[in-house]
């Protein structure tokens, strides 16, 4: 679908003091371990960074059962009637998890969890499990939230989840070059906004996109623009999330 180059810092990085993100220097690529590392598939799998891993095998594997009529798929979807009236608490999490059947857009969503989730957790969040818990915590409880508003009703919240995920990536690393099947290059900076532009060529409702890019930009201003503006943040990641990360 398209390539990427080696990420490079964005723009507010110098301010190490105020954000406290170890970043990776311009020359670096933590697209993809070493050559020498990924002698096989499993060692690649191995390699990854636990959240994404732990997300993107979810979200295969939930795809392969639905596929296989083992899960029915109307279990998995949000609706807040089932929830509350009917006690069906399972549907808070697995919303998360089902990107659709296996096609070409379920194929696209994953492979971003690859590679621009592995990016950021390898990256921007070296070395900081936990914040990078909490983002997804941030995400997944906003998107919840925003659910509940009339006309902005979502019921399977995996697309604006992973939408989340490749805008904070986009905003981490703004000048890198994206290939988009061999014709257009861009920015990274404008790649969400192409991919939404994409659902809607394709057919694919643009709410769920819609929906992560703001949940992604919510998480972004108040962990990064705010903070480097006032010197406070408000979104730091709380204690009780630290053991898990």
């Amino acid at each position: 679908l398209y390539s990427t180059s080696p990420p490079t810092p964005s723009e507010h990085e110098t301010d190490d003091e105020t954000r406290e993100r170890p970043r990776p220097g311009r020359s670096e690529s933590i697209a993809a371990p070493p050559r020498d590392e990924m002698s096989s598939p499993a060692e690649y799998y191995n390699s990854l960074p636990p959240i994404s891993k732990a997300y993107g095998t979810l979200c295969f594997f939930t795809t392969v059962l639905v596929q296989l009529q083992i899960l029915d798929p109307g279990l998995l979807y949000f609706s807040y009637p089932y929830v509350f009236k009917s006690f069906q608490i399972w549907r808070l999490f697995t919303s998360f998890f089902f990107l659709g059947k296996f096609s070409i857009n379920f194929g696209i969503r994953l492979l971003m969890i690859a590679r621009y989730g592995v990016q950021l957790e390898k990256g921007s969040f070296e070395k900081r499990t936990a914040d990078f818990l909490w983002m997804m915590i941030f995400g997944a409880t906003s998107l919840l939230v925003l659910s509940a508003i009339p006309y902005l009703e979502t019921y399977l919240l995996g697309i604006p989840m992973v939408s989340m995920l490749l805008y904070v990536w986009s905003r981490e690393y703004p000048n890198s070059q994206i290939s988009m099947y061999g014709l257009v290059q861009l920015r990274s900076f404008y790649l969400p906004w192409a991919m939404l532009g994409l659902d809607v060529i394709f057919g694919s409702p643009i709410l769920p996109g819609l929906l992560g890019i703001m949940v992604g930009h919510l998480y972004y201003f108040f962990t990064v623009l705010y903070p480097l503006a006032s010197g406070k943040n408000y979104l730091k990641t709380p204690m009780w999330v630290y053991p898990y990360g």
